[in-house]
């Protein structure tokens, strides 16, 4: 399939691929905004602001938006990481222009009542404290804040509760208008369209909507760790949990492939529907069968984000009540240090080529997911990518797997934190 790229004079970047096959169209827009771009004190902003959008304009009051996209047959929904903020409506393709209405309204009109604020504040800290009732999402929160000491990946995406319970709506507003407009935006179209009939239909609605202040740069960039990290978490929990995190390249570098498929042959290649998934814990894979089939886990994976900025390759795993937190180490790191050293048999590399080349026809295989990767990578790289990665990865060899195994995971470079159950009352 082909992409077009359109930009517009106020600077929106306009992604267009043509899928006829059935009368539909989705419609996604996408802002380089996330936990990336959030300072000490204001972290979880983006997340609070993407909130704000649904909470109306004086064209769409509050509940407007989701009571006309599913009036018409659609469905809709919006969500923020650490690298972009985006929205999205799938809906008949006659209806195209209904989309195109909302995102462009509340691009620049969202009203931001003071009560609708504070109300969301109450809801955000509930979601924060929702997270916080699973022992490993406490884990997983140390172990990415100890892992990077200067980038503001380290502060996740919900934010901290201080700063949940002191942003006001200024702050709010005043990071809406920095970030939310047609310089830092990308609108993603795929269904049943004419290309140049829907660039004329996106011109109709953004085209005199001024294209925005420049956007602050990321500066901060982790320097290379030198050293093991280490921490330990005690909260009440069923299990003991081993979170390992390792620098790791951006979706940009040449690596990535070779990480991708580094990552399939330690735990099963991980669902590439929209927002990822977690590996399936594939049974012939490295971990499953050193670390479950062996009997010390429940559970044993590993993940590699397509990130804008250089983030982690992790190592997770569960143990069972009497195996010995050293052992689990020990079984897990032979198995990492063992690429590094002789590298991944042809056979195995083939099969995890396999499994992810398996993995994407089925996350792309809908228009949805189709305008969610062509937005995605956009941000974090370029959307060609959506149409190189199957043949980067394919082209995949042992001695990659083995060059990446060697340079990013490394004992040098690695992050180790455990959770330790107590009872409840005991741990902090």
């Amino acid at each position: 399939m082909t992409t077009t790229r359109t930009r517009l004079s106020n600077g929106l970047t306009v992604l267009g691929r043509e899928v006829r096959h059935a009368p539909i169209i989705t419609v996604w827009v996408w802002y380089s905004v996330g936990g990336r771009d959030e300072v000490a004190g204001r972290t979880g902003i983006s997340h609070w602001v993407e909130h704000m959008l649904f909470k109306g304009t004086e064209t769409f009051r509050a509940g407007d938006i989701f009571r006309q996209v599913t009036a018409n047959g659609g469905t809709l929904n919006g969500f923020t990481w650490i690298d972009y903020t985006t929205y999205f409506e799938t809906l008949p393709a006659d209806r195209a222009d209904l989309a195109l209405r909302i995102e462009a309204d509340r691009m620049v009109n969202a009203r931001f009542d003071p009560a609708e604020v504070e109300s969301e504040r109450s809801v955000i800290i509930a979601e924060r404290e929702g997270h916080e009732n699973e022992p490993t999402w406490h884990l997983d929160e140390e172990v990415t804040a100890a892992a990077f000491k200067v980038h503001p990946y380290g502060n996740g995406v919900i934010g901290w509760r201080c700063d949940l319970e002191t942003m006001t709506r200024d702050d709010l507003y005043e990071h809406y208008r920095r970030f939310y407009h047609p310089g830092n935006a990308i609108v993603a179209v795929v269904g049943d369209f004419a290309t140049a009939e829907m660039i004329e239909r996106i011109e109709h609605f953004f085209g005199a909507i001024p294209p925005g202040p420049p956007v602050p740069q990321v500066r901060s960039r982790e320097g290379e760790q030198r050293g093991e990290r280490r921490l330990e978490i005690h909260r009440p929990a069923p299990h003991r949990h081993l979170q390992v995190a390792y620098q790791a390249p951006a979706a940009s570098s040449l690596d990535a492939p070779a990480m991708l498929v580094t990552d399939a042959i330690l735990s099963g290649a991980r669902s590439m529907g929209m927002g990822g998934g977690r590996s399936p814990m594939g049974r012939s894979s490295r971990l499953y069968r050193a670390l479950v089939a062996a009997g010390l886990t429940t559970s044993a994976r590993t993940s590699f984000a397509l990130t804008r900025d250089p983030f982690l390759f992790e190592l997770h795993a569960t143990l069972r009540p009497n195996t010995e937190p050293t052992q689990v180490e020990a079984v897990a790191f032979e198995q990492i240090e063992d690429l590094a050293r002789g590298g991944p048999t042809e056979e195995e590399t083939a099969r995890a080529r396999k499994q992810l080349e398996a993995q994407f026809a089925y996350g792309t295989e809908s228009m949805s997911s189709q305008g969610y990767w062509l937005g995605a990578l956009e941000v974090v790289a370029e959307s060609e990518m959506l149409d190189r990665l199957p043949g980067a990865i394919a082209a995949v060899t042992p001695e990659d797997v083995q060059r990446v195994a060697n340079h990013y995971l490394t004992r040098e470079r690695r992050t180790v934190g455990w959770l330790h159950p107590v009872t409840s009352g005991q741990g902090g």
